[in-house]
């Protein structure tokens, strides 16, 4: 009995250690591929626990690939105060995508169904407190493509938009 168990219990580390080293490996290489995305120029976009971006208006070239990295600089924990920079196409139905992603809870607030996948550009992870990430699009058009926190809530204040020129 002690050597299944013992066998049983290395079994269990070995499984979990692969499918942590699978999941850093994974992160890793998505961090290398927008590591190798070209981009014309890059913005920092700080969020806090006042609901608030630091930037609400961003002018862009027509072609010009952007790569924004969004921070949360605040200190409520993520489940009560999390953040993310969702930007929408031009001509998107800002309301109508804010309301379906206030109840995307299972997938961090991003909804699933094909009508709001359309209507996304590009956006960022869920972030905590101290945490970052960035999403780096490319203005397709002359336009406002709008940009939103879609935690439930949030778009009310955080918001803002991007002109593409």
């Amino acid at each position: 009995m002690k050597n299944i168990t013992t066998t049983l219990c290395a079994a269990l580390l070995t499984l979990s250690s692969t499918q942590a080293f699978s999941q850093e490996a994974k992160a890793g290489a998505a961090e290398e591929v927008k590591a190798e995305v070209k981009f014309d120029r890059e913005l920092i976009v700080t969020c806090n626990d006042t609901m608030q971006f630091d930037i609400k208006a961003i002018d862009v070239k027509v072609g010009e690939t952007v790569k924004i990295t969004l921070k949360n600089i605040g200190k409520i924990p993520k489940i009560a105060m999390g953040h993310n920079l969702v930007i929408l196409k031009a001509g998107s139905n800002f309301m109508a995508f804010a309301i379906k992603a206030s109840a995307a809870r299972e997938t961090e607030y991003i909804p699933a169904d094909p009508e709001s996948k359309a209507m996304i550009l590009a956006y960022t992870k869920l972030l905590g407190p101290d945490e970052t990430d960035s999403l780096i699009f490319k203005a397709p058009a002359a336009g406002n493509y709008e940009f939103l926190c879609s935690f439930p809530g949030h778009f009310a204040l955080m918001k803002g938009a991007i002109t593409a020129k």
